[in-house]
Order: C-alpha cells, then sequence, then structure tokens
C-alpha cells in the first residue's frame, strides 16, 4: 500500500496525513494559526526528513505571511497558540493493532528571527518526536492546497475543507457524524453553539459558504433530530467534485 510519504506535493496540493487532518482538541486555533501549521507541515513534508527524528526545518518568515493584515504582534500569537494546544491524535498500535490516543502538543519549538519582517528573517522549527513516527507510517492523506486554505477566513471552513479532501477520493461520498464527534473534528468549542441554530448558521452555514466558493468540491449538510425541536443528534455531510462551470468559477 502507497504511504503518505512517498506522495509528492503537487498542483492539487500536499499531502496530508489523515491523523493530522482528524486530530481533536484544535478549538483553540484560528483560521491564521490553521493556515500557518498547513504551511509548516508542508515544508517538513516535501523536505523529505520526516523519517528523521532529529530534524528541524527552517523557511523563510515571508512564508508565513498568510494573512494581508500580518503583524507581528498577530504572529507570535498564532505561534504561541500552536505551542499551548494539546491536540489528540488516533493511532493504531504498530506491535498490535490496538486503537491508541496520543495526546501531544503540534509542535516540539520555534526558533524566530526578532523581527519577522525585516529582510531575511527566518523560522526554525521542529515537530514532536512522538508524532514523527506516526506522520511517516500514514498510509491516508488528503491533498491540501496551501493558497485555498490561506483564502479561508472560518476555522470551520478550513476543518470542513481538509476532512472533505481526505475523503475525496472514497466510492462514497455521504457520511454521517455523530453530533460530538462532528464538533470535535470540527474545532468547535466545548459549550459553544449548544442551540442547534446557532450551530448551523455560525459553524455549518460558515463553513460551507467558503467550501464551495474556494474548494474544488461542493458540500451540503442535514442535521438529524428525534423530532423538529430535539437537539442535534448527528450531522450527514455530502460532498462531490465541482465540474464545468462550477469548477471554473471557483478558479476565478
Amino acid at each position: 500500500m502507497s504511504s503518505t510519504m512517498q506522495q509528492i506535493t503537487n498542483a492539487v496540493g500536499f499531502p496530508k496525513p489523515a491523523e493530522l487532518i482528524e486530530i481533536t482538541g484544535t478549538s483553540a486555533l484560528e483560521a491564521q494559526d490553521r493556515a500557518i501549521m498547513n504551511v509548516l507541515y508542508q515544508h517538513a513534508h516535501d523536505s523529505g526528513r520526516l523519517q528523521d527524528v532529529q530534524a528541524d526545518w527552517t523557511l523563510p518568515m515571508t512564508a508565513l505571511r498568510v494573512s494581508k493584515h500580518e503583524s507581528n504582534d498577530r504572529l507570535h500569537a498564532s505561534l504561541d497558540r500552536l505551542m499551548r494546544v494539546v491536540v489528540t491524535v488516533p493511532v493504531l498500535s504498530a506491535k498490535t493493532g490496538e486503537p491508541r490516543l496520543i495526546k501531544t502538543h503540534l509542535f516540539d519549538f520555534f526558533d524566530l528571527s526578532v523581527n519577522p519582517q525585516a529582510v531575511g528573517a527566518t523560522i526554525r522549527f521542529g515537530l514532536p518526536k512522538q508524532l514523527q513516527p506516526v506522520l511517516v507510517a500514514s498510509g491516508r492523506w488528503g491533498r491540501i492546497k496551501a493558497e485555498t486554505v490561506c483564502a479561508m477566513t472560518s476555522k470551520y471552513a478550513i476543518a470542513l475543507y481538509e476532512m472533505v479532501q481526505l475523503r475525496g477520493g472514497m466510492d462514497r461520498c455521504v457520511e454521517t457524524f455523530p453530533i460530538e464527534r462532528f464538533r470535535d473534528l470540527m474545532g468547535v468549542p466545548k459549550g459553544a453553539y449548544q442551540q442547534g441554530p446557532d450551530f448551523v448558521r455560525k459553524c455549518l452555514d460558515t463553513a460551507a459558504l467558503e467550501v464551495n466558493g474556494l474548494s474544488d468540491y461542493s458540500v451540503e449538510f442535514q442535521v438529524i433530530r428525534r423530532h423538529a425541536r430535539a437537539p442535534i443528534t448527528a450531522v450527514t455531510l455530502a460532498w462531490w467534485r465541482k465540474e464545468g462551470d462550477a469548477f471554473r468559477a471557483t478558479h476565478a
């Protein structure tokens, strides 16, 4: 079976391991944080050195300017959040095949120029040593386009885009998620948008708007309740690849 590590970045995007797409615990991250995370992980993947647990990576700070309103304070705030957040990564034990969960930070360290906007400024970073082998062993991936992620303003849109990209090549194009599982994958904070209409308007509709407008796929949601006034118990997601005028409009 082909592995994620054997894939190369191309016009469709960089191969992001399923284990990174389906992490949970990301509710503290903002859209800019998730975009920066993708830029850094793509750089690590493209280097071909993910197998080396002693590796670190350096790239120009200009690569992290994912927003037109970038500032030193906002960039430092994003890096701080990426360092603080603890995510849960589902894995299978290589020895026993047992499903396990790894709780880890997303990055081991950041070493950056004092003035990130200075000419020649760089950032050096490392990845957690327990996470790297998981990424190297990954056999599922979704192709993520940096320009698509950086164009999105909603963290829920980025999460949804990655979920769809991971599933785009599957035989089926509909999947139903229990509501708590879906909230975790989307990075919705605990206690936020508990009312059904708020969840639909602030999370689902916002995410679908940007994914439908900016990605190569179109999506639709259906929320499932026991009856009309009951809480949402599940979300059914449907997706399909754009063709013809819809595809050309997205790229324009």
